[in-house]
C-alpha cells in the first residue's frame, strides 16, 4: 500500500463553517437534487478510510455539495474530479478548498455537469469513486459511473440505507432485484456500514448506508451487456412471475422463453430473485432468433 502524502493538510469544514457557506452563497438545499450536506468531520473522514484509497488515486467525487468530503479525501489522493450539477455550488468548491486547504488546491478539478450525462472527463482516468450521492438518482448514476469508467478499481458511496441494501443484496434476499443484479456485472459489492441522520444537514427521514464496490470482470459470455440487461429488465418487471411468464414478451412467447431458460440450464419455473448474473448471461446467449 502507498502511503499518504501528507505535505498538505486540509481543515474540514463544521456544521457552522457548512451553514455559513450556504448563506454565502444563497443556497437552501433542494429534494429535487437531493441536496443533504455532510456536516460531521468524523463521517468524511470515516468515509475516506473505509475506501481504502491510497497516495496513487484518482478519486471521481459526484455531488462534492459544499466541500465536506472532498476536503476530506484531498491529503489522502492524487486528485480530485469533482462532479456538481449546480453551478454555484461548482463554482464556489475551488474557493472553498484554497481557504481550507491551501496546499492542495491543485489535486482538486471540478466539472459542472450532470453526472448521469457525462461523456468523459479530463485529467487522469479515475481509479476511485468516493462520493455522498443524492438519494435520488444513486444507482443510475452508480452504474453509469461504472460502464462510463472501466478505470475504476474501487468504489466507496454513501447511498439511503434501502438503496445500500438492494445493491448489496444476493441472489434469494427480499431486497435482491435489478439494482443488485447489474452492479454484480461489474463489481463485487457489499454493505460497508451505516450512517445516521444527524450528520447531514438538512437531516433526511431516512438513515443512510455504505456500499464498497470492488472491480471485477464481467461475466465471460457471448451476450452483450445490453442483451443481458435487458433480460434482467424483463425478469423483474414481474418479480413475481415465473421466468417463463416474465421473460414471454423478451423471447415472443413463452413457449420461446421456456426454451430458452431450458438451453440456459433454468428451470422455467424459477423466479428472477434466485439467479445471479452469470445465469441471466446464459439466458441472453439463448435468446430464440
Amino acid at each position: 500500500m502507498t502511503s499518504p502524502d501528507t505535505s498538505g493538510t486540509a481543515r474540514l469544514l463544521s456544521p457552522a463553517d457548512v451553514r455559513r457557506l450556504a448563506d454565502r452563497l444563497g443556497v437552501r438545499p433542494t429534494k429535487t437534487l437531493g441536496q443533504n450536506f455532510v456536516i460531521d468531520a468524523g463521517t468524511v473522514r470515516r468515509i475516506v478510510r473505509a475506501s481504502g484509497v491510497e497516495a496513487d488515486d484518482v478519486v471521481v467525487e459526484v455531488g462534492p455539495g459544499l466541500g465536506s468530503l472532498t476536503l476530506a479525501l484531498l491529503p489522502h489522493v492524487s486528485r480530485v474530479t469533482a462532479v456538481e450539477i449546480d453551478p454555484r455550488l461548482a463554482a464556489a468548491l475551488p474557493g472553498t478548498v484554497a481557504e481550507h486547504a491551501p496546499g492542495l488546491a491543485d489535486r482538486l478539478e471540478v466539472v459542472t455537469a450532470d453526472a448521469m450525462r457525462i461523456t468523459e472527463l479530463p485529467g487522469p482516468a479515475p481509479t476511485a469513486l468516493v462520493a455522498n450521492l443524492p438519494y435520488n438518482v444513486a444507482v443510475p448514476v452508480v452504474l453509469h459511473l461504472l460502464e462510463l469508467l472501466p478505470s475504476l478499481r474501487r468504489g466507496l458511496v454513501m447511498v439511503q440505507a434501502e438503496v445500500a441494501d438492494r445493491l448489496a443484496a444476493e441472489p434469494g434476499s427480499r431486497t435482491y432485484g435489478t439494482p443488485s443484479v447489474k452492479a454484480a456485472w461489474y463489481a463485487e459489492v457489499r454493505r460497508a456500514g451505516a450512517i445516521g441522520r444527524n450528520v447531514f444537514w438538512p437531516a433526511p427521514n431516512v438513515d443512510s448506508g455504505l456500499v464498497e464496490l470492488r472491480r471485477r470482470a464481467a461475466p465471460a459470455t457471448t451476450a452483450s451487456r445490453e442483451e443481458v440487461f435487458a433480460v434482467i429488465d424483463a425478469a423483474f418487471a414481474q418479480r413475481r412471475k415465473t421466468l417463463r411468464a416474465a421473460l414471454a414478451s423478451w423471447a415472443g412467447s413463452a413457449p420461446a422463453a421456456e426454451a430458452a431458460l431450458r438451453a440456459a440450464g433454468v428451470e422455467p419455473a424459477t423466479r428472477g430473485e434466485a439467479l445471479g448474473v452469470e445465469a441471466f448471461a446464459r439466458i441472453a446467449e439463448n435468446r430464440p432468433a
